[in-house]
């Protein structure tokens, strides 16, 4: 097989705040008036918490590169990792504290703005709530697809549908590349509801149905219209 080169969500330059919102329909000159909002970077490590859950959530979001994760925990302390932030998505400010936590899959970086900058951008201008309506819309159907994922499919069609869904974020094009597997094993379980041995499981009866290929972190897909029907995974709610 060929090597193709590999997008990965780790080494992505990161994207412009205004270009992304103006791809995601808002007009030029809103989005960089929002741009001009005082923000600052931050550079958030994986594998640790990066906002705890039961605090106050007063701040505005947006990962510039890399992926982060929303989690939550029962009182085993099992994670459950709810939600994932892709580059170029945004987790907005809330009333109250958040029942959420915050963490990075990967090394990321975050541009975070104060809940009252970005109210008084919001409210100069009715289009920014429509917009970000839009976005609350998108990000729900994407909440309610993971509830079927979870609660319905089996476990092979959930580590195919994730896959799929990765895919699909992170816009690979996997009749040129690989994907890059941003997550561990475990992970994978954490958002699947499933051990990270029935998941090891699932990658190798994937491969031996010929719909992927392994090589590191790399996932090279050898049918992705089987895959995507194993996975019952059809893009429209992303959009």
């Amino acid at each position: 097989m060929a090597t193709r080169a590999t997008p990965s969500i780790n080494r992505n330059p990161g994207v412009d705040l205004a270009q992304t919102l103006v791809a995601a329909g808002l007009k030029p000159a809103l989005a960089k008036r929002f741009e001009s909002m005082p923000q600052r970077a931050l550079t958030v490590e994986p594998r640790r918490p990066f906002r705890e859950p039961g605090v106050a959530r007063d701040e505005v979001m947006f990962v510039r590169s890399g992926l982060l994760s929303k989690y939550k925990s029962d009182g085993a302390g099992r994670r459950q990792i709810v939600a994932l932030r892709f580059t170029g998505d945004g987790i907005l400010p809330r009333e109250g504290t958040a029942d959420y936590g915050v963490q990075a899959i990967v090394r990321s970086e975050v541009l975070i703005g104060k809940r009252e900058d970005f109210e008084a951008v919001v409210d100069t201008d009715a289009d920014y709530s429509r917009f970000f309506m839009k976005l609350m819309e998108r990000h729900s159907a994407i909440g309610y697809e993971w509830l079927v994922n979870c609660g319905r499919r089996d476990s092979t069609a959930r580590v195919a549908h994730l896959l799929c869904e990765t895919v699909t974020r992170s816009h690979v094009d996997v009749a040129k590349h690989a994907l890059h597997n941003p997550f561990t094993q475990q992970q994978i379980a954490d958002i699947t509801g499933q051990t990270s041995v029935n998941v090891n499981r699932v990658f190798a009866d994937l491969e031996r149905q010929g719909l992927i290929k392994r090589k590191g972190r790399e996932i090279f897909f050898q049918d992705w219209a089987e895959m995507q029907r194993v996975a019952s995974f059809h893009a429209d709610y992303l959009r």
